[in-house]
C-alpha cells in the first residue's frame, strides 16, 4: 500500500519581525550584563535569519497599543506577562493558523471534500486549550462530527514526524482514510529578556507559523503537482544530550533549554541516527549525497552546517532548509513541513523528479532524532505548493 502526502500548505501571521531591529530591541533591555549584550549580538547576527513572523502585532516598533502586554513600543521595553496570559493569547491566535493551513490543504486536493476526511491530527508545543485545535478544525471546515481526532502536544521541534507516522498507520489500517496533519506553533509568545545564553538563543531563532499535510492511500485525482510517498520512519535517542535540549513551563512563559553543545552532539551521532532508517532500503548505497533531497529541520545555522559537513551534502541539497530558516526562522514542529514544501515546489516543474528520494529529519528534546525516507511521486499529489499568504488572527 502506498501512503502519500498529497499536499503541504502553510500559513503565517501577518506581523513580520526583522532580525536586525529585533536584535537591537533585545540588546537595549535594562538589566543586561555586558556579556549578555555580546551574546545577543552574536546570536542574532549569526542565526542566518532575515525575517520571522509573530502572532503578536505589538512586538514590532510600528505598533502602538494603549495597554501593551508583551512589548511597549514607546519605551522599547519587553514586558513579562504570566504564563496564563501567554497561553490565553495562544488560544486566541493559534486557532486561525491551524484552521487556515488545514483549509488550504483540503482545497489543494480538489478530488477530496470535507466529507472524505476521516482523521485530524494536530501538533503544538507552545500552548494548550480544550476544546482544542483538532475540534476547531472539524467545526470550521465542516468535517464529519465523527472525525477521529488526536493531538500531539509538547514534543518540540521533531513532533511532525510522530504525527506523520501516526497518519501513515491510520491509512494502512483503514485504506480509505484521509488524514489532515496540522502543526502550528506560536514560539514568539515565550520570548523574554534575559542574560541566560539558552534564552537568548531562543529569542534569536524562534518564530510563528503553521503547516498542514494531507495524507492518504487513496488514488489521487488528475493533478499536476508532486507528492511524497511515505516509505519509512525511525526514532533514535542519542546516548548523550538529555540536558542539552529541553522545554519547560515557567511562571513567565515556557522556557527553552538549547545548549551550545547541541550541534556537536548532532555532529557526533547523526550517522548512527540515520543507519536504522537507511537500512530499510538496500538500494541506497554509497554516499549520503546520492539521496537527491534532504528535508532537514533548520534548528539553527550551526546545526545545518554540522549536518552538511558530516554527511558531505551539497549546498543545493541544504538550500531548502536554509531558505526556510532565512525567511521564517525556527517555527518548531511546523518548520520541517515548510522545508518539505520547498522541496516539492522545486520539483513541480521537473518531469524527471519521479522516484527521487527525500531523506528528512528533525531534532528535539532528549536529544531525539526523528527521520523519514520518502519518494517523490508526480502527477497525483495535489496542486503544486504555492506561496502562503499571511493570515490575520481575528479575536474570538
Amino acid at each position: 500500500m502506498t501512503v502519500m502526502i498529497r499536499t503541504i500548505q502553510t500559513a503565517v501571521p501577518p506581523t513580520i519581525l526583522h532580525q536586525d531591529q529585533t536584535r537591537d530591541v533585545f540588546a537595549a533591555q535594562p538589566g543586561l550584563t555586558r556579556l549578555g549584550q555580546r551574546l545577543i549580538a552574536t546570536s542574532f547576527d549569526s542565526a542566518a535569519i532575515s525575517t520571522r513572523h509573530t502572532a503578536v502585532p505589538e512586538m514590532t516598533l510600528d505598533e502602538r497599543v494603549e495597554h501593551p502586554v508583551f512589548f511597549d513600543a514607546e519605551t522599547r521595553l519587553l514586558l513579562s506577562p504570566s504564563t496564563k496570559v501567554r497561553n490565553e493569547v495562544f488560544a486566541r491566535e493559534a486557532a486561525p493558523l491551524f484552521i487556515e493551513s488545514a483549509r488550504r490543504a483540503l482545497q489543494a486536493c480538489p478530488d477530496l471534500t470535507a466529507a472524505d476526511v476521516t482523521h485530524v491530527i494536530t501538533v503544538s508545543c507552545t500552548g494548550f486549550y480544550n476544546p482544542g485545535p483538532d475540534y476547531q478544525i472539524v467545526r470550521a471546515l465542516g468535517l464529519s462530527p465523527s472525525t477521529k481526532r488526536s493531538h500531539f502536544g509538547f514534543m518540540g521541534c521533531y513532533a511532525a514526524f510522530p504525527a506523520l507516522r501516526a497518519a501513515k498507520s491510520f491509512c494502512e489500517a483503514e485504506p480509505d482514510a484521509v488524514v489532515l496533519v496540522v502543526c502550528a506553533e506560536l514560539c514568539s509568545l515565550h520570548v523574554r529578556s534575559s542574560n541566560d545564553p539558552d534564552t537568548i538563543m531562543g529569542s534569536a531563532l524562534f518564530a510563528d507559523g503553521a503547516a498542514a499535510a494531507m495524507v492518504t492511500a487513496r488514488p489521487g485525482g488528475d493533478q499536476a503537482g508532486p507528492g511524497l510517498q511515505l516509505d519509512f520512519f525511525e526514532t533514535v535517542l542519542t546516548p548523550v544530550g538529555e540536558d542539552a535540549m529541553a522545554w519547560n513551563i515557567g511562571d513567565e512563559g515556557f522556557e527553552m533549554v538549547l545548549g551550545s553543545y547541541v550541534p556537536h552532539i548532532i555532529d557526533d551521532h547523526i550517522v548512527g541516527a540515520l543507519d536504522p532508517l537507511l537500512a530499510h532500503d538496500p538500494t541506497i548505497q554509497g554516499d549520503y549525497a546520492d539521496i537527491e533531497h534532504w528535508g532537514i529541520h533548520p534548528g539553527g545555522r550551526a546545526i545545518l552546517d554540522r549536518v552538511q559537513k558530516r554527511l558531505a551534502l551539497s549546498d543545493e541539497q541544504l538550500a531548502p532548509a536554509r531558505r526556510v530558516l532565512h525567511d521564517y526562522g525556527n517555527m518548531s514542529s511546523a518548520t520541517v513541513l515548510f522545508v518539505l514544501r520547498d522541496i516539492l515546489a522545486g520539483c513541480a516543474a521537473r518531469a524527471d523528479a519521479a522516484g527521487e528520494r527525500v531523506c528528512s529529519m528533525a531534532f528535539g528534546p532528549g536529544l531525539t532524532v526523528e527521520t523519514s525516507l520518502m519518494t517523490l511521486v508526480p502527477g497525483v499529489a495535489g496542486r503544486s505548493p504555492r506561496a502562503e499568504s499571511a493570515v490575520a488572527a481575528p479575536t474570538r
